[in-house]
């Protein structure tokens, strides 16, 4: 019985409806308890970083397609609020279009180098304790992006840096940013503060993809259906 004391805020963590009448005898015969072996806490947590693998997966994946970011406005990065003042100056005296090409390139450099994340999320999983799982399964809803975070961003910022400053060179982010700033400072009375580009849009890149997992974890606390697999099945007894 202490085993399905401890399994319930998994239960609730994949947001299995736990309302109705003769729930808990379901998962206790599911889970073997008091008939056959249940599954052990090693295997709990398996099913736990197979949902994580997953998720994290999904959130890759989706940041790393064509306009992965540029069409996602919740992760879409902007242009940074130093030279929104240029923006709005070039906007409105017929450079519209070096605007918005600066803008896309940023974001398709981020999108180029968010592949690069999914080995952190692998390895961070990979050396999850039972004691951070259970932290996880009783912690907020985004209680798995946050250990994520907390175990991965600094050195993910470090790796993704050179890759961003070379995507950015790639997709042309330096040359429609100095394009757009040259065009500026040939304006009268034209004055911008200084960008660390390669800073922004790394820092950028790096929340927009946590901002992801957090979105898939959620989904999988919500609806266990839709991360089924044969581990999960047996972790919850064949629900």
């Amino acid at each position: 019985m202490k085993r399905a004391g401890y399994l319930l805020p998994l239960l609730l963590f994949f947001g299995v409806n736990i309302s109705h009448a003769g729930f808990l005898d379901d998962v206790g015969k599911g889970l073997g308890i008091g008939s056959k072996a249940a599954p052990g806490d090693d295997q709990v947590v398996a099913g736990l970083k197979e949902a994580l693998s997953i998720g994290t997966g999904n959130a890759v994946a989706a940041t790393s397609k064509t306009d992965g970011y540029f069409k996602n406005a919740a992760i879409k990065i902007l242009m940074p609020e130093k030279i929104r003042k240029v923006a709005d100056v070039m906007a409105k005296v017929g450079y519209q279009k070096d605007v918005d090409e600066f803008v896309l390139s940023m974001n398709r450099a981020a999108e180029k180098a968010a592949p690069q994340a999914k080995a952190f999320f692998v390895d961070s999983i990979k050396q999850m304790t039972i004691e951070d799982a259970r932290k996880i399964l009783e912690g907020s809803d985004t209680a798995a992006t946050d250990y994520f975070k907390s175990k991965t961003f600094g050195k993910m910022y470090e790796t993704f840096k050179p890759e961003v400053a070379s995507s950015m060179n790639e997709v042309g982010v330096t040359r429609s940013y100095k394009n757009m700033m040259d065009k500026y400072a040939a304006l009268p009375f034209a004055d911008a503060e200084s960008l660390d580009l390669d800073r922004y849009v790394t820092t950028k890149s790096l929340d927009g993809i946590f901002y992801m997992v957090g979105q898939e974890e959620m989904k999988i606390r919500k609806d266990p259906a839709a991360r089924v697999t044969d581990l999960l099945k047996t972790v919850f007894g064949g629900r």
